[in-house]
């Protein structure tokens, strides 16, 4: 009998936290999440990105939140019981993705991961890894590193000390 290589022992599945966005599922690398929220308001940031919504204080730290759905274009919806808001690390800069609703945690084997085709979904690509099914549904696998564009986390880290200063005053 002939022992197996080393090299041939499965890698251990990623886990996926799913969220939903409409009737699209997605799924973010649980490595990346800190913590699920309920929907609370957040304060405005001025001249931020229309996606951005303003920033929470976590626990002392100033937190900027995005909408899932208008950074990929989708209508605005209103925000209800279910809606959550993900904290996430991107480069050691936690921020926070409002979503619809969180579903379940995936494991996910890299051979159950698709190349995600040039059509068919309302994201534009670049924010995807890949694609798996589970059961009869698709799971869209983001990249949360592409959310926030560089730019963009330059133009927050400007604004953040005039939110804050504003919300003192207030």
């Amino acid at each position: 009998m002939s022992q197996p290589s080393p090299g041939a022992a499965e890698a251990a599945p990623t886990q996926y936290l799913t969220v939903g966005l409409g009737p699209e599922e997605y799924g973010l690398d649980i490595l990346a999440v800190r913590e699920i929220r309920g929907w609370t308001p957040v304060t405005r940031i001025p001249q931020a990105p229309h996606y951005v919504l303003g920033v929470l204080n976590l626990r002392g730290a100033i937190v900027p939140v995005l909408d899932l759905r208008l950074r990929f274009g989708l209508p605005s919806e209103a925000y209800t019981q279910t809606t959550v808001t993900v904290i996430v690390t991107v480069a050691g800069r936690l921020f926070g993705v409002v979503v619809d609703s969180v579903s379940d945690v995936l494991d996910v084997n890299a051979g159950a991961v698709r190349p995600v085709p040039d059509m068919g979904t309302s994201v534009d690509t670049e924010y995807l890894k890949g694609l798996t099914s589970v059961a009869e549904r698709m799971v869209l696998l983001l990249d949360v590193d592409k959310l926030l564009q560089p730019q963009d986390a330059q133009m927050l880290e400007a604004a953040l000390p005039a939110a804050i200063d504003e919300k003192a005053v207030a």
